[in-house]
């Protein structure tokens, strides 16, 4: 039996549909977060004797006429695949408009339940239903539900199981048998039901708490500082707060001494070859380990932003974003995409194709990436703890910094291609709510559990990889000094066209490199190359990364492996969502000039006004940036050209 979740986005289908499968699927306050259907097994506590019951999550729709992609999956779903029935989730807190799409399903001849979601915020506002009279005027069975708490989803799914044994199609209520009826027909339909059936006493024009906190954090002038207050005090929590502990835990105790400790002394016992076990010492758990020392961390500053993203205030957020986005041509809609990618970019860019217009989706498909996501977080801490110990503006500064790159860069990106997009911005404002301890839980688990398997794949494959490129030689005989390895031949390529930057190096380009397969990458090899030679903590404040970094160049090269192309999966789902080879290579393009130029101009900036003296790397580096805008001003003079032959 095959049951589908259907109703408006931001009605709590996703809610709904992890708490019945046991999935951990992303949720949000917004429209765009399922971007394509997911199925999954019902647990078997709500089957009911039933076997292999699959429940299939669609994307929200508020038609069943399309008007965007993730509609038109959701349109083709219910009409080509035939599910035994439909579940209906109405949103309670705006009941009304939500029965738009439900009279359509109704028409469909498939069963339906509908489920009133949040069903507590109906309570909240003195509002009831009459579930009875709202049965008999739909035609089917109506269950009150609040999925947060999983309030009604047993009776939920077994009127659900029952209706599809019963295998009867579903008739259209009285009033909606013509097939031809028109919207304000339905909409008049559904007002004069709602006469009968809805008992409503909130008072519309009493101002909400809601709209009295959204005048401060929402406020023009405001919101956005306060935005980056709120963003320095998660990153202080979780990098100076409790995270940072349990971190400092991890690196210096665990993976910097028990284990390695521990794995020697049994390989020594057992006799096992000293390159195996260099390789599995220093290659796999000290390159992992790296990595997975900054999990805690990780975990809390997600268990934060859940919070936040529960409470309501990140579609606050969005709308905020929406007024300085329509000045680089682009529109709210483009803020979801980059806050959904802030967890990983992957589901971040795929996020895009909400987007109706396809100038707008591929200029936002570039823009995504530049936010921080989570396999960039042990990096910036990484460098926030050796370089700026008692500074807790770093992880913001990413952020604000991020902000700034994806405002400029839409501005020079509307420039160069000639474009202005007609998009609207159009978001419901869920009203905000204590945010579910539970949820943030599951949710900083889920990231977890991401993270774990990622170190324990590509990172730890990566890592293998690394430590035989750094202890072998072309002749693939061992080294004694890693200047003559392989992985040094191969930096040592690269590294020429870093020293504008101010790297100096071949280390630098090979953890570089080795960045564009995952970002965590990068401080694994970082920890495989230097601290072998070193017996101090790769995190610690002073440590061996000193050697090849002043904290102005540290900054600079943080922004480097932030801003440049994201990893291979996340281009892979670039060059998805583009569907163009030329636009992907414009944007990978783009992408590395971004990374490459923004780091220049923290070292040739920064070093003169923190040490008084240019970098060494300063004439080089002017050349440089003298070719770039050189290259920059003909772009827009041909797009220019192009402008005046269009308006011609």
């Amino acid at each position: 039996m095959r049951i589908a979740l259907a109703g408006n986005p931001n009605s709590g289908k996703t809610t709904l549909f992890n708490a019945i499968t046991g999935k951990t699927e992303y949720v949000g306050n917004w429209a765009g977060v399922t971007v394509e259907k997911k199925e999954a097994a019902l647990k078997s506590k709500f089957c009911a004797g039933e076997k292999d019951v699959r429940i299939v999550d669609l994307p929200g729709a508020y038609s069943i006429s399309p008007f965007t992609g993730e509609e038109a999956i959701t349109r083709d779903f219910v009409l080509s695949e035939n599910p035994d029935v439909i579940i209906n989730i109405v949103d309670g807190a705006n009941f009304e408009r939500s029965l738009f799409f439900t009279t359509q399903l109704l028409e469909l001849n498939i069963p339906v339940v509908i489920a009133v979601n949040k069903s507590d915020v109906l309570k909240k506002r003195g509002n009831s239903i009459d579930f009875d009279k709202l049965s008999k005027a739909l035609n089917c069975k109506v269950v009150p539900t609040t999925a947060n708490f999983g309030k009604g989803l047993s009776d939920l799914m077994h009127a659900a199981i029952q209706m599809g044994k019963s295998n009867k199609g579903q008739k259209a209520p009285f009033g909606l048998e013509n097939e031809a009826i028109s919207d304000i027909e339905r909409r008049k339909f559904i007002s004069e039901m709602l006469v009968t059936t809805l008992d409503k006493k909130h008072d519309m024009s009493k101002v909400s708490i809601s709209d009295r906190v959204d005048r401060i954090v929402a406020h023009k002038y405001l919101g956005l500082p306060i935005f980056f207050l709120v963003m320095w005090a998660v990153y202080a929590f979780s990098i100076e707060g409790l995270g940072g502990w349990v971190s400092g835990f991890f690196n210096d105790t665990l993976f910097g001494g028990i284990i390695p400790n521990a794995a020697n002394s049994f390989f020594e016992s057992v006799n096992l070859n000293p390159l195996l076990q260099a390789l599995i010492v220093d290659g796999a758990i000290g390159g992992v380990g790296a990595v997975i020392g900054f999990l805690p961390l990780i975990m809390v500053l997600f268990f934060c932003l859940a919070l936040l993203e529960d409470s309501g205030y990140m579609s606050r957020v969005a709308v905020l974003m929406d007024r300085y986005f329509k000045k680089i041509g682009l529109s709210g809609k483009s803020i979801i995409p980059m806050i959904v990618g802030s967890g990983c970019a992957i589901p971040g860019v795929m996020a895009t194709r909400t987007i109706e217009d396809d100038n707008e989706r591929r200029i936002t498909t570039i823009l995504t990436p530049f936010v921080p996501c989570g396999a960039k977080l042990p990096i910036i801490t990484l460098f926030s703890m050796v370089f700026f110990p008692e500074s807790s503006w770093v992880g913001p500064s990413v952020y604000a910094l991020a902000f700034v790159l994806i405002i400029l860069g839409g501005l020079v990106l509307k420039k160069m291609f000639v474009w202005e997009s007609q998009s609207s911005f159009i978001l419901e404002l869920p009203e905000y709510k204590i945010p579910s301890l539970k949820h943030a839980v599951i949710q900083m688990f889920d990231k977890a559990k991401g993270f774990i398997i990622k170190a324990s794949t590509i990172i730890l494959v990566m890592n293998t990889l690394v430590w035989f490129m750094q202890a072998y030689g072309f002749n693939l005989q061992p080294v004694d000094d890693q200047g003559a390895s392989i992985l040094a031949g191969l930096g040592g390529i690269i590294s020429p066209i870093l020293i504008p930057l101010g790297f100096v190096g071949w280390q630098l380009a090979a953890a570089s490199i080795t960045g564009f397969i995952a970002k965590e990458n990068v401080v694994a090899t970082f920890a495989i190359l230097l601290m072998a030679a070193s017996e101090d903590a790769l995190h610690l404040p002073g440590g061996v990364l000193s050697q090849f970094f002043t904290p102005v160049t540290a900054y600079a090269f943080l922004a480097f492996n932030l801003f440049t192309p994201p990893c291979f999966a996340a281009i892979g789902a670039m060059r998805s969502e583009m569907g163009d080879k030329k636009w992907l290579f414009r944007g990978l393009a783009f992408q590395l000039s971004v990374g490459y130029l923004v780091a220049l101009i923290i070292t040739q900036i920064g070093t003169p006004l923190i040490y008084g003296h240019l970098a060494d790397s300063f004439v080089p580096a002017m050349i440089i940036l003298a070719a770039y805008t050189v290259l920059i001003l003909t772009l827009f003079k041909r797009a220019d050209r192009k402008r005046e032959l269009i308006g011609a």
